[in-house]
């Protein structure tokens, strides 16, 4: 059975955007990707709220920095045949920068360390998935919640796919396929979150026939 990482954060943990509670287990996309893939692979789900792609954030329970993150997940659950990633909202924030450049900068350092990684066996790299998350969108108050930018927000795709592009790696606009809830204007539904699970099944499925030929 293949290993699959989805490293991410509030939307990959599965935040409901009015209660802030967890969705049900079955609509979390992890979860619904696993099951589309039909016993090929196991999916190691690591979504934490708040994550950024490099930004070290104090504010909250747990470590943020998805840099700092990352290698404990990799050293964790090696060997991975496909590693997801799902970041960049929480770069957003003003106390963060804001920018949407600033936040592919951070993908970038993320992805050299899936590659540059000491996996067991050294041969073992696994294959990179970017997934760039939906934009932003108007929240009760008018704008996404935090202070985010919605046009920001909107920059992620096309630089997450310049990047994927450089990197040689696969790139999925989660915008094609999932919209922020309005009740907040950054988190998704559980349809919306399942959505996106159901959308990588192909692509991880074409990814992981294509390592294993």
């Amino acid at each position: 059975m293949k290993q699959i990482l989805a490293f991410g954060d509030s939307l990959t943990w599965g935040a409901d955007p009015v209660t802030g509670l967890r969705h049900p287990y079955d609509t979390q996309w992890p979860v619904v990707l696993e099951a589309g893939l039909a016993g090929l692979a196991r999916v190691h789900a690591d979504g934490l709220g708040g994550r950024t792609t490099c930004r070290d954030d104090h504010s909250g329970p747990a470590c943020r920095n998805g840099v700092r993150a990352l290698t404990v997940a990799l050293a964790a659950h090696m060997p991975l045949d496909l590693v997801i990633l799902m970041l960049g909202t929480n770069d957003l924030k003003p106390v963060h920068g804001g920018m949407a450049i600033s936040a592919q900068a951070g993908m970038r350092r993320l992805a050299e360390i899936v590659i540059t990684f000491p996996h067991k066996p050294r041969s073992a790299v696994p294959q990179l998935l970017i997934v760039a998350p939906p934009p932003c969108a108007r929240g009760p108050d008018g704008a996404p919640a935090g202070g985010r930018s919605i046009d920001q927000s909107r920059l992620l795709a096309p630089l997450y796919e310049s990047l994927a592009k450089e990197l040689g790696c696969s790139f999925l606009d989660a915008r094609t396929v999932a919209t922020a809830d309005p009740a907040d204007g950054v988190h998704l539904d559980a349809e919306n979150t399942a959505a996106i699970g159901d959308a990588l099944v192909a692509p991880v499925k074409s990814l992981l026939a294509g390592a294993s030929s």
